[in-house]
C-alpha cells in the first residue's frame, strides 16, 4: 500500500490525507495559543471504506514530524494519536505537563470549534 499524501492545512487545522484525489482521513488539530505553541490533536479520522490501511498512522507520524521540524511539542488529546505515541515513543516525545494542562484549558475554552 502507498502512503497517502498528506497536506497540512493550519489556517483550518486540518492535516488531511489523500489517496489520489480522494480525500481519505484527518488530523483535526490547533495551535496553543499559548508558549511554547504547541500542536494539539483533537481528532484522527479516517474515511470509511479506507480503515486498515496505516492511514491513520502515517497522518500522526506526520503530525509528529512537523511538529519536530518546527521545534514544538505535540499534546495529543486524541485519542488514538495518544495510543500512537505511546506505541512509538522514539517519535512521540512526552509533552511537558504544563503544556498539556494549557491545551486542556485552550480546548475547553472553544468547544464549539471541535
Amino acid at each position: 500500500m502507498a502512503e497517502p499524501r498528506i497536506r497540512d492545512d493550519r489556517a483550518k487545522g486540518r492535516l488531511e490525507a489523500f489517496e489520489g484525489d480522494t480525500y481519505v482521513g484527518v488530523v483535526v488539530y490547533f495551535v496553543l495559543e499559548a508558549e511554547p505553541h504547541a500542536l494539539v490533536a483533537v481528532h484522527t479520522i479516517v474515511e470509511g471504506g479506507h480503515e486498515g490501511k496505516g492511514i491513520a498512522g502515517a497522518l500522526v507520524r506526520e503530525f509528529y514530524a512537523i511538529a519536530a521540524r518546527e521545534g514544538v511539542p505535540v499534546v495529543p488529546l486524541c485519542p488514538y494519536a495518544a495510543k500512537w505515541a505511546a506505541g512509538h515513543p522514539e517519535e512521540a516525545p512526552v509533552p511537558p505537563s504544563d503544556v498539556v494542562r494549557a491545551a486542556k484549558a485552550q480546548l475547553k475554552a472553544t468547544p464549539e470549534l471541535w
